[in-house]
Parts: structure tokens; C-alpha cells; sequence
């Protein structure tokens, strides 16, 4: 496992270790693995929702009324909670 050192003002280490010391995290090596992992999943959630976009863009524009669109969406909520 890589090793990493930080620097950081007084009152984010005392931040950290008062997240350590109420039991959220067993150590300052913890809390900063889960900091990373939300980054990640965050960033993860960034780019599907970029792609998404840009698929929703390529696909133009419909010519479906949004009362249509509206009553298809109540159609399927209708039929996966019957």
C-alpha cells in the first residue's frame, strides 16, 4: 500500500481527529480512504450524468407533446407498482 503525506492547517487536523475520536473512522488513514472513495464515486456519477446528457442531445428533439411524454411516465409508474 502506497503511503502519502500530508499538510494541512491546525483546525482541519483537529477536524479529522475529532471524526477518528467519535468512532466514525478507526483511524485518520480511514477517514481519508473514504474521502477518496466519495470523490470517486462522485466523479463516477459526474460523467454518466455528462454522458447522458450528450446522448439525450444527439437524440434531437422529439416530436412527442409533454402531456404524451407525461402520460407514458404515469403508464409505466402505474404498471411497476401494480
Amino acid at each position: 500500500m502506497a503511503k502519502i503525506t500530508i499538510s494541512m492547517p491546525d483546525a482541519m487536523s483537529e477536524y479529522v481527529t475529532a471524526r477518528v475520536e467519535s468512532g466514525q473512522y478507526g483511524n485518520v488513514s480511514e477517514y481519508f480512504r473514504d474521502l477518496v472513495r466519495v470523490e470517486q464515486r462522485r466523479k463516477q456519477g459526474e460523467e454518466e450524468l455528462r454522458r447522458r446528457l450528450e446522448a439525450a442531445e444527439a437524440s434531437g428533439v422529439s416530436d412527442r407533446t409533454a402531456e404524451d411524454i407525461w402520460a407514458d411516465a404515469e403508464a409505466r409508474y402505474k404498471a411497476r407498482n401494480a
